[in-house]
């Protein structure tokens, strides 16, 4: 059953509210109207697109990053607990992926997984040891990667981390990367 305008904008709302990285695309299936019909109804609320709703999300969790700077880091950092967890959120952009087929090329991936991994460790100076890496499906122009991490181990020169990225729900990427730090005091 259709919803009326004021009911779907207060579903909308409610909805950006509880995820604030949902996509106009997902909006529009979920509520059976048009991705301009979202974009509307949005503009009316008064709550900004997604990358806006992500920087302003971002904007809080980069004070927790020493390894890195802001420009460094490829995606937007949305969670963050030092030497623990992070999650990174990056839309594919047309500089992204290869102009033939326009899927997403595999260092964009690597860069997303790899520079969450540095910003997690809290220390001066990370860098990665290694990694073992799986693309498991191919990411599309326009798609919005959700990367989550988490740290597996961790000894006084090394953090290991498993990462896994997301588009909506399906996993299309995963790895383990090593990362070697170095200690203020060295």
């Amino acid at each position: 059953m259709k919803k009326t305008k004021d009911e779907r904008r207060t579903l909308i709302e409610t909805t950006i509210q509880q995820n604030p990285f949902i996509t106009d695309q997902a909006l529009s299936e979920m509520f059976e109207v048009s991705i301009q019909t979202i974009r509307l109804d949005r503009n009316q609320l008064k709550i900004p697109e997604l990358r806006e709703r992500v920087k302003s999300v971002a904007k809080d969790q980069y004070q927790n990053i020493s390894a890195l700077e802001d420009q460094d880091i490829i995606g937007d950092i949305v969670s963050l607990e030092p030497n623990h967890y992070g999650k990174s959120i990056l839309t594919i952009t047309k500089k992204d992926v290869f102009s033939r087929n326009e899927i997403a090329r595999g260092h964009v991936l690597f860069a997303q997984a790899n520079s969450l991994c540095v910003a997690m460790v809290k220390h001066i100076a990370v860098l990665t040891k290694e990694s073992h890496i799986h693309f498991v499906k191919p990411v599309h122009l326009g798609d919005v990667v959700m990367a989550t991490a988490e740290v597996e181990f961790h000894d006084d020169k090394y953090y290991e981390m498993s990462v896994t990225s997301y588009v909506e729900k399906e996993r299309v990427f995963e790895g383990i990367f090593k990362m070697y730090y170095i200690s203020e005091d060295e």
